[in-house]
């Protein structure tokens, strides 16, 4: 049977119920995902939901479950905290990691008390991007851990919630993670494909692309019976479809001394695209320059409204003949314009 630790690479894999609701589910759920080389069994303890109302966890209960599940399948696991408090109760119980779910990471008050109450500790501490698609908060609560003198920190892409987010529970926004990436190369970044989902039928699509772009594991949902789960029920896998996706699953080869002779003379090419390009938008502001000073000396206004209308409409059209994405040139345009119109700004505004 092929795992994530067959590959090439070697990735990190969560997996569990969202919420832990009673010993024997935990046991059911453990007893299907012992096969496989997980690194940490997941469930959650506190539930922080929007409406009291919502199943909020069992609390500390799941704590005394959650060690039996560690003795009986020699698993080891982890649970979220939101506060110091929950904190000392995982110590205390022997919790193999921690996780700080997204409502935790958009306050860095809290992130602070939780990695001040783990100072001289070292466990891996998983930390979720904040709700909101905001790099600077989430390398802040990484730094925060970092600060506390916790080395073993990760990151964990579970996607943003935008006004639309379309057909998932959250907007990947890839490029966010990506950018972490760069910044940090020695951060490993997690996909948590089942937040981002929300609906099963995507989790497997989602995890193949964070395999594709080399991130370094796997946040899952599972539960043995998931349209009965009291939390997150539409996107919980069976263990059944997690042994699919685990069997489906492609786990690319990271490592760039691998990439041959062919893929280097592709990239000279792009290189040599995107240096003309810039040299393009270059040329395009300096026209833009110009339309500010007729502008300025008519006392006409930055924006025209059927203009720029038009000028989207006719690049999108065009876009379709080159097999590009309308949403990829409507975004590119939209930045294209927003520069144009900064730069005309400034140059009426001057005396």
């Amino acid at each position: 049977m092929k795992t994530l630790q067959s590959g090439l690479t070697n990735k990190i894999l969560i997996v569990g119920p969202c919420s832990a609701e009673s010993k024997e589910q935990l046991r059911q759920i453990a007893s299907g995902l012992s096969k496989f080389n997980l690194n940490y069994f997941r469930a959650g303890i506190w539930k922080p939901r929007t409406m009291p109302s919502s199943f909020e966890g069992v609390g500390s209960i799941g704590l005394t479950w959650l060690k039996d599940i560690k003795k009986e399948y020699s698993l080891k696991v982890c649970c979220e905290v939101a506060n110091p408090n929950h904190v000392e109760q995982c110590l205390n119980a022997g919790i193999d990691a921690l996780w700080i779910g997204a409502r935790t990471t958009t306050n860095p008050f809290s992130v602070q008390d939780i990695a001040d109450s783990l100072k001289g500790e070292q466990m891996p501490i998983f930390v979720k991007n904040p709700l909101n698609p905001d790099l600077k908060l989430w390398i802040g609560a990484i730094e925060r851990l970092q600060k506390a003198g916790i080395e073993s920190v990760f990151a964990v892409h579970r996607g943003f919630s935008l006004t639309d987010n379309g057909i998932y529970r959250q907007t990947p926004l890839w490029q966010i993670p990506i950018e972490l990436k760069r910044i940090f190369p020695e951060i490993k970044i997690i996909s948590d494909s089942s937040h981002i989902a929300g609906k099963r039928e995507f989790v497997a699509s989602l995890s193949q692309t964070a395999m594709n772009l080399g991130l370094d594991g796997l946040m899952l949902e599972v539960h043995n019976q998931p349209d009965l789960a009291k939390t997150d029920s539409q996107q919980q896998l069976s263990l059944q479809e997690f042994e699919n996706l685990m069997n489906n699953l492609n786990i690319t080869n990271t490592d760039e001394n691998y990439l041959p002779e062919t893929i280097e003379v592709l990239r000279n090419k792009i290189d040599n695209i995107d240096k003309k390009i810039i040299e393009l938008l270059g040329e395009r502001m300096v026209v833009s320059n110009q339309i500010a000073q007729v502008k300025k000396r008519l006392n006409l206004s930055v924006l025209q409204v059927n203009r720029w209308s038009k000028l989207l409409s006719d690049r999108m059209v065009y876009s379709n003949k080159k097999q590009l994405s309308e949403n990829f040139t409507k975004e590119l345009f939209e930045l294209i314009h927003k520069e144009s119109v900064r730069i005309q700004d400034e140059i009426i505004k001057k005396e």
